[in-house]
């Protein structure tokens, strides 16, 4: 595990919220389990997607994760108060890549992974891709704008 990513300055995040660590998500070694890494993301994620005014979901359209990637830098020992930060690194016609930052919340220079998700929105049915949603893209516009 590296910190090279403190070297790295990450853009204007597009969201940033605490996670509480589980004493339940740690493994043997006393680290957060690797797989809760993507739940804590997960939740993040959600998190931003509830609180966008409009329709980012309907019964016929609905995103889906399509690529994941994370570096792991430093082990999330518990008990530890983190904070996630979403970035957006590129948006598509049906499809946006959101970089992530999992952060010690007492010393924001110490990262304990980065990396990024892609999701792409599908017609629930038919499993294609459809535009990304307004709401979606007003969200972005406006944490841009700052």
């Amino acid at each position: 595990m590296s910190t090279e990513a403190s070297l790295n300055p990450a853009p204007v995040p597009l969201f940033i919220t605490p996670m509480d660590v589980r004493w339940q998500d740690l493994d043997a070694y006393n680290h957060v389990n690797n797989a809760n890494y993507l739940v804590y993301l997960q939740e993040a994620r959600l998190k931003w997607l509830k609180d966008i005014p409009g329709d980012w979901y309907s019964p016929a359209a609905a995103p889906v994760m399509a690529h994941s990637e994370l570096n792991y830098r430093l082990p999330i020992e518990w008990p530890a108060d983190i904070q996630i930060e979403l970035f957006v690194n590129r948006m598509g016609n049906s499809s946006m890549t959101i970089g992530h930052r999992i952060l010690d919340s007492n010393d924001p220079t110490r990262i304990h992974c980065d990396g990024s998700i892609t999701m792409v929105w599908i017609d629930t049915r038919s499993g294609r891709p459809v535009p990304l949603p307004q709401a979606v893209r007003d969200a972005v516009a406006e944490a841009e704008r700052g």
